[in-house]
């Protein structure tokens, strides 16, 4: 651990999204298979400013968009060493339970227990064994740092237009063009969609949803599923993709999608929404599919990895703010109120 010149370091205590401290802890010690990792960029993601899902649980340091080095690596760490330019992931499959076997891994237990330490809104963080055997991926020396911060949500997205039988020639609407919105815009049109028509409330993430990739936009406010065929030849979209969590963005899916379409459920709703479903006019005879992603597999991470590697998706082109570390309390605004913000990134070592 040579290069870590105390025993206390500074992280990001999440308490709610309006109180975010600056605060010092003991820099994790490490045992055999572990890997202390310096964190050199964190990007945070929508899911860190869900209350709901976290309140209970604070105070917390979030965080598991990452980028950074290995400064030290624990007794029998052979794959990777000191000085190594690495991502993580925060979640990891065991690959051998029920759910892995067939090709479920994020739906394994032991993705849902496994987790950084303390998280990657700190200066430094504990990888344990699990993760460096299956979550560690070493960075191309023109990758940086933060850009890696983009390989976890890339992941999410891959698997969820997998999961939705993404495939040439479809037509794709996406509900909702904050970060996973452009994402799946850019990934669609990657993957030959024959067009990709975007939403939101924002004339801001409108703009940003055209410039990388989205062959037309519509307001939220209008009656999206007539506008959506004025602009798609008539007809619904093949692929509907829900990047918001709003109950009328939900309604709206369901009402925006062809016979034999895909509806792909990608982000969460607030606790306990529900929303009624016509069994007759959306199964018994159209044949539409509603479907979940969650998280992303190794493998995914990997692929992801390998699209920002050779610029097939301009990630760096997405990142609005760049902070440090006591502005991460800023941050947590810019990216819960979803104005002028596409993607954050926190430099801890700032």
């Amino acid at each position: 651990m040579s290069n870590v010149r105390r025993n206390r370091m500074r992280v990001a205590m999440w308490y709610n999204n309006r109180d975010v401290r600056v605060e010092e802890i003991p820099i994790p010690q490490i045992g055999p298979g572990e890997i202390l990792m310096r964190v050199e960029a964190c990007g945070i993601c929508g899911s860190d400013v869900m209350e709901w899902y976290r309140l209970d649980r604070a105070p917390l340091v979030l965080g598991h968009e990452i980028g950074g080095q290995i400064v030290a690596v624990g007794e029998g760490v052979e794959r990777y060493k000191e000085g190594d330019r690495i991502s993580a992931a925060h979640h990891v499959p065991c690959n051998t339970c029920h759910y892995c076997r067939y090709g479920h891994h994020t739906a394994c237990q032991t993705l849902r227990e496994t987790n950084f330490d303390p998280g990657g809104l700190a200066e430094y963080l504990r990888l344990p064994a699990i993760n460096v055997d299956y979550g560690v991926f070493l960075l191309p020396d023109h990758v940086s740092y933060e850009e890696a911060t983009f390989i976890e949500p890339l992941a999410c997205i891959l698997r969820g237009q997998m999961v939705a039988r993404m495939q040439p020639g479809l037509s794709v609407l996406v509900i909702g063009s904050g970060l996973s919105g452009l994402l799946h815009i850019q990934l669609a049109s990657t993957l030959g969609a024959a067009r990709v028509i975007a939403t939101d409330v924002n004339d801001y993430r409108l703009e940003a949803a055209k410039k990388f990739g989205a062959e037309a936009t519509i307001k939220a406010e209008e009656d999206v599923p007539a506008r959506l065929r004025e602009l798609n030849e008539g007809r619904p979209a093949d692929l509907v993709i829900v990047c918001t969590g709003a109950t009328s963005a939900i309604i709206q899916a369901l009402k925006s999608v062809d016979r034999g379409g895909t509806v792909l459920f990608f982000a969460p709703t607030d606790a306990g929404v529900t929303v009624p479903l016509s069994i007759n006019e959306l199964f018994w005879r159209n044949d539409i599919t509603l479907t979940t992603s969650y998280a992303g597999s190794p493998a995914d991470y990997q692929a992801a990895l390998e699209i920002i590697q050779m610029g097939t998706i301009p990630v760096r082109e997405m990142i609005t703010h760049r902070l440090s570390l006591a502005e991460t309390g800023q941050g947590f605004q810019l990216v819960a109120n979803a104005g002028d913000c596409l993607k954050a990134i926190i430099e801890p070592q700032r």
